[in-house]
């Protein structure tokens, strides 16, 4: 049966890392407080003083009664002043208020009392340092540490999603764009903001309960000023979890938010291993500044869970992760972005990638649906994964097959047992010679050394020729043996590939990445890693028994399968 909509969907909305959308500018005391206490004003490139201030949302700490001038929030309000009622008073030239008019230079006014629980207000800042001096950025001294600068990023998207409920106007002149959509619960997974000091939990919506201890940078949240900071392989496991764990309880939907040149990649993960029947569409842009796109994204995401053009015959979702950009609506495993400019996303791969537009006259359009495996139907998802699988390890000198626990005793992936994946890059004349040697691949060599030693679940991806993914004579050798070491290898062309890559040599042993990019090969790699383990090892990866050859072309099939239908 078709599940029944609700007239306001709930969605669960994840703070991920360096997400600009949960950034704020840096907040620069205002000309009003410097006047004040008698600081230098900030000034021009002319050198004069800069006159209107920047307002920032704040809150008001006791209600306070304001005069607006009548006519004053549109050029030719009074142009149509005989369709306006009367105002609610008169300012004399002394500025009281006077209910009637007493002279013709009395100013026309309305009376508006501003409560604290109205919400936020736009106000000039009024913030100093700790010395007394005003502040021109985020840190007390430009290129000062860490330490000595404040956060930019807000550690939920809660504050952001109430900025743009109070302060972004629709076309219809109305605001609450956000929260007259859809009702929300916040989370954090891998924020971009974190709470040095620590914070009770109760005064957040997040999964779990107790309190939350000070976090640390780096570790704890991902922010990208002043400085970044990359999650690492591991925090893939987590993101996974945590939106299982959520969207098993009652969810229509689940935002993720990240920095824009990393949205792609998590999205695709989340895409392949969360076991949801409900959309899960990422967004990123900028909040609070110009432009405010991020602003838009968020309310067009919204607007596609709530469209549900996303719904096969039975209600599920039949398109999978998107990300909604720019007014698009792009499937995970093709967006890319591009150029740092508005706009700047493309759908890679050569075959479709933007499923739907947003934001037009109409409402969300579907154009096509795509026919790769997604969420509950992955055969890569979080809930198939297998409490073990087989790994390979260096012991007395030799590569053997080794049971490799990737799921703990709850069931839930172990983030220390997430595969090591990297990208080997060819480019013509890039050899030494055409021996085809394999221990010319110096770093390739040492990769599988190291992935032996410390890596029982790892792969390569080779990022090869356009659109052949094809490589040098000792690249290939190399990868062979590390086949044959039980680390499966992709080979996947050049760039934003427009076709298919051919399939591979049987005696290379390697499998063909279709029309992925290098960066997606890889992820969809990890999570084959995890749910079919690696490659049976060879005795001497480099002069295999054709007994040897076969185990492993065998297996090779298997995560072939699952490149050409994910």
């Amino acid at each position: 049966m078709t599940p029944v909509p609700r007239t306001r969907p709930r969605i669960a909305v994840f703070a991920g890392p360096t997400a600009t959308i949960l950034s704020s500018p840096p907040l620069v005391t205002s000309q009003k407080a410097r006047r004040k206490y008698g600081l230098p004003p900030r000034r021009a490139i002319d050198g004069q003083p800069i006159a209107p201030d920047v307002l920032r949302p704040q809150r008001l700490a006791r209600p306070v009664t304001v005069y607006v001038e009548q006519f004053s929030a549109h050029p030719l309000e009074a142009d149509a002043a005989e369709l306006y009622a009367p105002p609610d008073g008169y300012l004399d030239a002394a500025g009281n208020f006077q209910s009637v008019r007493t002279s013709p230079a009395d100013t026309p006014v309305y009376e508006v009392e501003l409560d604290p629980s109205d919400g936020l207000y736009p106000l000039p800042y009024s913030a100093r340092q700790a010395d007394g001096t005003a502040w021109e950025g985020d840190a007390v001294v430009s290129d000062d540490p860490v330490e000595r600068t404040r956060q930019p990023f807000y550690p939920d998207a809660s504050r952001a999603f109430e900025e743009i409920d109070r302060l972004a106007v629709g076309e219809d002149g109305l605001g609450s764009a956000l929260s007259s959509r859809a009702q929300f619960d916040f989370h954090r997974v891998l924020p971009s903001g974190g709470y040095t000091k620590g914070l009770p939990g109760a005064s957040r919506t997040d999964v779990g309960a107790g309190d939350v201890p000070p976090e640390t940078l780096g570790i704890d949240y991902f922010p990208y000023r002043p400085t970044r900071y990359e999650p690492s392989v591991e925090a893939f496991a987590q993101a996974t979890m945590a939106l299982q764990e959520t969207l098993d309880r009652d969810y229509d939907g689940a935002l993720w938010l990240e920095g824009s040149a990393g949205l792609e990649e998590t999205l695709y993960w989340l895409g392949l291993t969360v076991d949801t029947t409900v959309p899960i569409v990422g967004i990123a842009g900028r909040h609070g500044g110009v432009p405010a796109d991020g602003d838009q994204n968020a309310i067009d995401a919204v607007d596609y869970i709530r469209s549900r053009i996303w719904t096969d015959e039975t209600g599920r979702d039949a398109i999978g992760a998107v990300a909604v950009l720019d007014e698009r609506v792009f499937t995970a495993r093709e967006v890319q972005k591009a150029d740092e400019r508005p706009g700047g996303y493309v759908a890679t791969g050569g075959h479709g990638g933007i499923v739907a537009t947003m934001g037009h006259a109409g409402g969300a359009v579907l154009t096509f649906r795509p026919v790769r495996r997604h969420t509950w139907c992955s055969a890569v998802r979080a809930t198939q994964v297998p409490r073990e699988v087989q790994g390979v390890r260096a012991v007395d000198g030799e590569i053997v097959a080794v049971r490799v626990q990737v799921r703990d005793e709850r069931g839930a992936l172990r983030p220390d047992a997430m595969p090591s994946v990297t990208i080997v890059k060819h480019a013509r004349y890039l050899a030494r010679s055409t021996s085809g040697d394999p221990f010319d691949e110096v770093e390739i060599q040492a990769r599988i050394a190291r992935s032996v030693r410390r890596a029982p679940l790892a792969g390569f991806v080779l990022e090869g020729t356009a659109p052949y993914g094809d490589a040098t004579n000792s690249i290939r050798a190399a990868l062979r043996a590390a086949a044959l070491s039980g680390m499966p290898v992709v080979r996947v062309g050049r760039g934003d590939a427009g076709g298919m890559v051919t399939p591979a040599r049987p005696e290379d042993l390697l499998i063909s990445g279709s029309n992925l990019t290098s960066t997606k090969a890889r992820i969809l790699l990890i999570a084959c890693l995890l749910t079919l383990g690696g490659l049976p090892p060879a005795r001497d990866p480099l002069q295999p028994t054709s007994s040897e050859v076969a185990g492993v072309a065998e297996k090779v099939a298997r995560f072939q399968h699952v490149f050409d239908t994910h």
